[in-house]
């Protein structure tokens, strides 16, 4: 689904005059840095651009059509000339006083991008305003406050709106760069749902997380590495299996690895700015070396022997399966040698290992966003 992001005008594109009106071409001042960090978001990230605006009384005799539009339009070919550009601009002419539903933080105007096809939960509106803010709680999106007046807009809002609205507040900021660096580091998230005869799997994963993890793959076992993938690797990981467990543990083990590969796939995305390699682990007695590529293509190297058949719930045979199954969904070359004495240890120091290859190669230079590749792609 398309992710937008909802764009104030007056104080957010361009200053704002003291007398809240810009209404003729000398008072059209730019928002520093909007060009060169509002650029960098249409060029490098995924989001529709809407203009939603509220020019309170325009068309009327306090503030005339014929004054309003050259400097709008002398503003937005300013910013196309740097490639930025509006799907839809939503203008709303009303006074406060009014009381519309078309003014913000009323949703009537926008009523059109909360009925699907948009993603609204990782959507932002990006405004000075604090019904900017109240604008985005009623869409169901994430709020951007340009906070260069704090008391501003919150004559409009009663004191319940105004003690609601932290929530909301993904950033507060007045620099745009502080705005490109969030949706960027924002922008790494999957949810996967994978359902067969055999299994129903759902994972969600942030890749810019702290390490929260919740595992339910009716095996015990399997949940503890699973976890141990999440912690240290440093992302936040949410795995729920229903497997056909009354067969065996093979489909549930398998389309797990599966799912969760796709899932790292999906939150890389274009991996501009990564690391892309990781390598690393020594556990007690055992000495585990696991190395990573996410360089697009599938390639397992294994170098691991048990001697039991199971540890815990989970058949040893299995973990080959496993890492296999995860290089083929992350489409990753992945090189494993492990020795020791305790095979718990072997296994769980694999899968340590393995997080902490993830964390090194996931790592993103935001200052340096190119393509870790003389290919072009990857």
């Amino acid at each position: 689904m398309k992710k937008v992001l909802f764009l104030d005008r007056d104080g957010t594109l361009i200053l704002e005059p003291a007398d809240y009106q810009v209404d003729h071409i000398d008072k059209l001042n730019f928002y520093p840095g909007v060009f060169r960090w509002l650029g960098r978001i249409v060029r490098e990230l995924e989001y529709e651009l809407v203009m939603v605006t509220n020019q309170d009384g325009l068309g009327t005799s306090s503030y005339p059509e014929e004054n309003f539009w050259p400097t709008h339009n002398a503003m937005l070919r300013a910013l196309e000339a740097e490639g930025i550009t509006f799907s839809e601009q939503v203008i709303d002419r009303t006074f406060a006083a009014d009381n519309q539903p078309t003014r913000k933080p009323g949703t009537q105007l926008v009523a059109h991008y909360m009925t699907g096809g948009y993603d609204l939960a990782n959507s932002y509106v990006v405004g000075d305003r604090l019904t900017d803010i109240q604008l985005a709680k009623n869409m169901g999106a994430r709020g951007i406050w340009i906070a260069t007046d704090p008391e501003l807009g919150a004559e409009e809002l009663d004191a319940d709106q105004l003690a609601s609205l932290d929530e909301t507040i993904a950033l507060r900021t007045t620099d745009w760069e502080d705005i490109y660096r969030l949706l960027r580091l924002q922008s790494r998230t999957a949810a996967i749902h994978r359902k067969t005869k055999e299994t129903d799997i759902r994972i969600e994963l942030d890749l810019d997380g702290t390490g929260k993890t919740s595992m339910d793959t009716g095996l015990g076992f399997f949940d503890h590495m699973l976890d141990q993938l999440g912690r240290h690797s440093g992302c936040d990981l949410s795995v729920k299996v229903n497997g056909d467990l009354h067969i065996d543990e093979h489909h549930t083990i398998e389309d797990t690895a599966i799912a969760l590969g796709e899932a790292f796939a999906e939150a890389l995305g274009d991996k501009l700015g990564i690391e892309r390699y990781g390598f690393n682990l020594v556990m007690d007695e055992a000495i585990v070396d696991v190395r990573l590529d996410f360089g697009g293509r599938p390639w397992l190297v294994w170098d691991c022997e048990y001697k039991r058949e199971k540890i815990g719930d989970m058949p040893t045979e299995m973990f080959h399966h496993f890492f296999k199954s995860f290089s083929d969904g992350a489409r990753c070359n992945l090189a494993i040698k492990a020795a020791g004495q305790n095979e718990h240890h072997i296994i769980e120091a694999t899968f340590k290992a393995l997080a902490k290859s993830i964390k090194a190669a996931k790592r993103r230079d935001v200052d340096n966003m190119r393509l870790p590749s003389t290919k072009g792609m990857l």
